[in-house]
């Protein structure tokens, strides 16, 4: 037995630098998306909750806050890709008919967990990840991009500037300038690893998102006469060899990851680039939202310094990229990351967007990656 399964609720509670307690905004978070839903915690069937951060225990006792229901809860974790992993599982439990609805919560503060949770992270076999932090290698990554496409700085900031003004219509956003951002003032931020600066960089800092999936007569049942938001595909995909592979533990791996993921995606769905509507990504520095255009397929591998430049993936244009903010601006907390684009492919697919509403939105991809590596993707369509 294959169910359909749809987004039937979602909620967040605001990205912030200097955050509350983890367990305060994981409630906040799950009772919005409950609320969304219509429904009442007794209803959901089985609950992925999904932090980096936090004690084993942490995710069982937070639920405990919703109420003592029977439900099954496991706790998923997968790097920056923890809460793209969550969802997929909660897909998956609904699409197997194992149960007709199904929450997946994430929640974490990386202010909070501190160098000790980076040394755990990290073990103590050898990884690139002890000797190149993320900053360092997403640098390398635009260097090497500028040697061979000629791709400036400033098409970088451009990137970041696009970000950080999403965010601006984002009211959960850690980062909401009280001003148009522009590129200058990017390029004048403080330096990170060349080329990137300091407002290229994601925002680290605590949240929490939260999603509730439902079979078709779930979704039907609490729509309350709104578009019904289907999941179409899901994907996930680890590192392949290649020539050159490096087998230290590449930050996100090698760039082909996000293309072999996103061409099962499209296999699977039916749909191409020509048919998006939107797209999210891992966009921790400009230089993988760059690059992501190419490997999805958006463009022409050496064209995306063009779309950039013809604003074509901002809110407006022909492909908007991080409607929300992106990592760059809406933050990058871990667990809640890859759920806070669901909650934003939602809203844009229901038209509830607001400020930032793309335009006859009607089918959003959805991408995060996680060390180690591994790429998750999903596919969410407007019906109805």
């Amino acid at each position: 037995m294959i169910d359909d399964v749809y987004v039937i609720g979602v909620g967040m509670h605001e990205f912030q630098k200097m955050s509350p307690p983890v367990r305060d905004m994981a409630y906040v978070a799950g009772k919005a998306a409950l609320s969304d839903a219509g429904i009442k915690f007794k209803d959901v069937g089985a609950l992925y909750n999904g932090y980096i951060g936090g004690g084993m225990l942490e995710g069982i006792s937070y639920a405990k806050d919703f109420g003592l229901t029977n439900v099954p809860i496991t706790h998923v974790e997968n790097a920056s890709a923890t809460g793209s992993c969550c969802f997929r599982q909660a897909v998956k439990s609904v699409q197997s008919g194992d149960t007709e609805i199904a929450m997946a919560l994430g929640f974490d503060d990386m202010i909070k967990m501190g160098m000790g949770m980076m040394k755990a992270m990290m073990g103590e076999t050898p990884k690139i990840e002890q000797i190149v932090l993320p900053a360092a290698f997403f640098a390398m990554w635009a260097t090497r991009r500028m040697h061979e496409y000629g791709t400036t700085e400033e098409t970088f900031a451009k990137i970041a500037a696009k970000n950080w003004n999403h965010a601006r219509l984002n009211p959960y956003a850690q980062r909401r300038a009280d001003h148009e951002v522009t590129v200058e003032e990017v390029l004048a931020s403080k330096p990170v690893a060349y080329p990137h600066t300091s407002k290229m960089a994601c925002a680290a800092g605590g949240g929490a998102a939260c999603a509730i999936l439902g079979n078709k007569k779930m979704a039907e049942k609490y729509a309350n006469g709104r578009p019904l938001v289907k999941v179409t595909g899901s994907q996930s995909k680890s590192e392949h060899y290649t020539p050159g592979h490096v087998f230290l533990g590449a930050v996100v791996g090698p760039g082909d990851l996000t293309k072999v993921t996103t061409k099962a995606l499209y296999e699977k769905t039916g749909v191409g680039p020509k048919d998006l509507s939107f797209v999210h990504v891992h966009d921790a520095f400009p230089i993988e939202e760059l690059m992501y255009y190419e490997l999805m397929g958006i463009c022409e591998e050496g064209e995306g310094d063009r779309l950039v430049a013809e604003g074509a993936t901002s809110i407006g244009g022909r492909i908007p990229f991080s409607t929300d903010g992106g990592l760059t601006a809406r933050g990058h907390p871990g667990g809640p990351t890859g759920l806070a684009q669901v909650w934003d492919a939602t809203q844009q697919l229901r038209g509830e967007a607001g400020d930032r509403q793309v335009e006859g939105a009607n089918i959003g991809m959805i991408q995060m990656m996680g060390a180690g590596s591994i790429c998750i993707m999903h596919m969410l369509q407007r019906e109805g």
